[in-house]
């Protein structure tokens, strides 16, 4: 698109200036901005800005999650040629440091106190942040640090200045080109420091449309933004969206509350990763575990119908008579019913992307009638590469390149794209950018997959990862530790998984129970368990979690190219696995190396043949103190099954 962030506002409040922008519920009640309030917040938060001193092509830190004047923050910043640079809110204050001192950032915007005394914190650290905003003022009324003042007063001054100077604020937006630097992501980092991502308006816009005009998008949908702004999937569908389409972004209250306001606002585009819709579902199982049993013997009854002629019905191909009238009669009893409860009734397209999704979960969504698809692409191509056309779903691929992008496959099978959404460059990572982008062109994806008879990508698992077992009866067999991490994640006892195998004669895996999940289930077999070290290694739990991995052990030996990944031994972590720990990314994906050598001795337990082994962890409380996790876990072995020949 030829255009840039803020003249997409500014069309939007001239065109219709009274309709509903942006939505935020505070205290449990809704308010509405408009186009035309949203276009007036933004000049005079940039005429505050221009008064502070913010030059063109400086970047200005964003901290917080989904807020209106945040958004018309990250806007007032393009609009005087900076560019925003959103930061993970749940970031501890050391992750901040380097994206500050690497960006060379002088002012930052910010939610609230939480994120106000992260960055107080790190200030001896980056003596050149000098001015801070914030927009929540609760709990700051006797803070007197220099330089901080709220947002509302940086408008207030702004409001002055544009008074004094009415063509000032016009003057600076006209300047911009599609070509400038519109803002910069920084990657979730899994191994060493992240690197910035840095994107222009016009290839964040070019991708916003190309996914906007795929799914027919329009400014009469609704969508909740509630994912961190920091991430570019977040970024794209809620802001690059957002301008193109002309559509409404709700924020939630909190993060406590984003059920209970999926539900009021009923969104009819929808987007998350996995991990979200993992948890829905794992929510509905534990519900139906404790309805009657009326209830729960319906429940069952229909969901295996769905599971059957559901995702057929969806795709539009043909189901009996008899299939069809009991789908209906099941969509009144249970699909509808449960697509209301989970704030779905009116999704129109649903999104899930940043990993793979497992097929069993996928296919739950689109049996129940709720049309999840997926898209793939990073950071680096700003989201949409490839996309899945309705009628053309498969639980196995991630859809057909959306417009304007070419695919490649190497010879090794990296994946390569070619797009008008591919990253201006890493900033200031001359060599990481040469090594990602082809004097040709292409992007290097470093993710390893193929392109089906249909035309269709699919990808297998990082090209890095994708490993062989060496020794013993697979001696050579393909492994692919995320492929069989997710068939393990789609279990609702099951939160996290992770497997090891490559280089060695065996899969093994550690497993994190999902707490809520499986605390409910010991609850209704009254076992007692002080918390979630305890209940992990009761031998019911260790039962539990056996006969799961031998389901996917089951589905493995039917898959010639993976049959040798099937998991031999196992163990039951004493800790969830935590991003402040280091063991995630902020984005939740494992950083498989690093649980490695922090838990090395459980690793040479696995493949060392031990029964039990003792650990002690260090982790870090939400408050800032840390402590230690200790216990005895119990490792054991799980069944595996001989490869399943196809029928010739």
């Amino acid at each position: 698109m030829d255009t840039t962030f803020p003249r997409l506002l500014l069309q939007h409040a001239e065109r219709r200036p009274q309709a509903a922008a942006m939505r935020e519920k505070e205290y449990g009640i809704w308010q509405t901005f408009t186009w035309a309030q949203m276009a007036q917040l933004v000049e005079q938060v940039a005429c505050g800005l221009h008064e502070a001193g913010l030059r063109r092509g400086e970047h200005v830190v964003v901290v917080g999650a989904n807020r209106p004047r945040l958004y018309a923050a990250m806007l007032a910043a393009q609009s005087l040629g900076a560019i925003p640079v959103p930061l993970y809110q749940d970031a501890v204050a050391a992750e901040c440091v380097f994206p500050i001192t690497n960006a060379e950032v002088r002012f930052a915007i910010v939610e609230d106190q939480e994120q106000v005394d992260k960055l107080l914190e790190i200030r001896t650290q980056c003596p050149q942040l000098t001015r801070i905003w914030f927009d929540d003022p609760r709990g700051l009324r006797n803070y007197a640090e220099p330089g901080l003042a709220s947002l509302a007063s940086l408008a207030e001054a702004g409001a002055a200045l544009s008074q004094r100077e009415p063509g000032l604020f016009r003057a600076q937006v006209d300047r911009a080109s599609p070509d400038d630097v519109a803002a910069m992501f920084f990657t979730s980092g899994t191994t060493g420091n992240p690197k910035g991502v840095v994107h222009t308006h016009r290839t964040l816009l070019d991708r916003a449309r190309a996914g906007a005009d795929f799914d027919r998008l329009t400014e009469n949908e609704e969508v909740l933004a509630y994912l961190p702004p920091a991430w570019v999937g977040q970024n794209i569908f809620s802001y690059a969206q957002w301008l193109a389409c002309g559509f409404v972004v709700n924020c939630p209250e909190s993060g406590g509350t984003v059920m209970i306001d999926l539900k009021e606002i009923g969104p009819t585009y929808y987007f998350a990763p996995p991990r979200v819709f993992e948890g829905l579902l794992t929510s509905v199982m534990i519900r139906m575990e404790d309805a009657g049993a009326v209830k729960r013997g319906m429940f069952h009854r229909f969901m295996a119908l769905a599971r059957r002629v559901g995702p057929a019905l969806r795709d539009g191909q043909p189901v009996g008579f008899a299939d069809r009238l009991l789908y209906r009669l099941g969509d009144l009893l249970v699909y509808g019913p449960l697509r209301n409860n989970l704030g779905f009734s009116r999704v129109r397209v649903a999104y899930t992307a940043g990993e793979a999704i497992g097929p069993d979960l996928f296919t739950f969504y689109r049996s129940i009638g709720i049309n999840l698809k997926q898209l793939y692409g990073s950071t680096e191509t700003a989201v949409f590469v490839c996309m899945q056309p309705d009628h053309q779903v498969k639980a196995d691929t991630v859809g057909v390149p959306c417009n304007g992008v070419e695919l490649q496959v190497a010879g090794d099978g990296e994946i390569l794209v070619r797009s008008p959404g591919l990253l201006k460059a890493y900033y200031k990572n001359p060599q990481a950018t040469a090594e990602v982008l082809t004097q040709d062109g292409w992007y290097r994806t470093s993710d390893a997959g193929f392109i089906d008879a249909q035309g269709h990508l699919k990808i297998i698992d990082r090209v890095k990862d994708v490993g062989r077992i060496k020794g013993g009866a697979n001696d050579g067999a393909m492994f692919a530790p995320k492929y069989v991490e997710n068939k393990l994640k789609f279990f609702p006892h099951i939160k996290e998984a992770v497997a090891y195998g490559d280089g060695r004669d065996r899969v093994c895996v550690m497993v994190n129970i999902d707490f809520d999940a499986v605390g409910n289930w010991a609850e209704r077999r009254n076992l007692p368990y002080a918390g979630y070290t305890d209940l992990a290694q009761k031998p019911e739990v260790y039962e539990l979690v056996r006969d799961c991995v031998e389901k996917v052990n089951a589905d493995l030996a039917a898959d010639d190219k993976l049959a040798g990944s099937q998991i031999s031994r196992f163990l039951v972590l004493h800790k969830e696995l935590d991003a402040d720990d280091g063991e995630l990314t902020r984005t939740n994906k494992v950083r498989r190396g690093y649980i490695a050598e922090k838990y090395q001795v459980l690793v040479d337990a696995l493949y060392g043949g031990r029964t039990e082994q003792y650990v002690e962890t260090q982790v870090k409380f939400e408050d800032g103190r840390t402590g230690k996790v200790a216990a005895t876990l119990k490792i054991v072995d799980a069944k595996t099954f001989p490869p399943v020949k196809a029928a010739a």
